[in-house]
Formats: structure tokens, C-alpha cells, sequence
């Protein structure tokens, strides 16, 4: 059966908060599609070695897990 206490208990977020939820997440998502697009892209149009190109796309995908990390702790708490 269908438990409604459950449902009174939970705090919804306000739009502020989902707002910047979703936020987060883009952000999250676009550094690391940037880093696979660095890493990738054999012609990039920044002069790069191979080497540095695959440790500049390494960093931003780095960078976009910490993001995420730190979004998923705020949002539990």
C-alpha cells in the first residue's frame, strides 16, 4: 500500500536549487565533452603536441568530476 507519511517528509528543493541542480550538471557535462573533444581531435587548431593535447583533455575531465562530486555533496546535504 501506498505510503503517504513518506511523501509529507520530503523536503522538495525550492527552483533556485533545481535551477542551479541542472546547472551544475551542464556544466559538469560541458567540460567533459570538451576534454573528449580535446583528446580526439587529431587536428586540433591550438599547436600542441600529441602529449600535452591528451593532458589538457585528461585535466578538464578531471576538473568536470570534481564539479560533480561536489554538486552530489551539496545536494544531500
Amino acid at each position: 500500500m501506498y505510503n503517504r507519511k513518506n511523501t509529507h517528509e520530503r523536503v522538495q528543493k525550492s527552483l533556485k536549487g533545481r535551477f542551479l541542480f541542472v546547472i551544475g550538471i551542464l556544466f559538469f557535462l560541458i567540460y567533459f565533452v570538451l576534454g573528449m573533444i580535446v583528446i580526439f581531435w587529431k587536428e586540433f587548431p591550438i599547436a600542441l603536441t600529441d602529449t600535452y593535447r591528451v593532458a589538457f583533455g585528461v585535466l578538464l575531465i578531471v576538473y568536470s568530476f570534481l564539479r560533480f562530486v561536489r554538486l552530489l555533496q551539496k545536494k544531500q546535504s
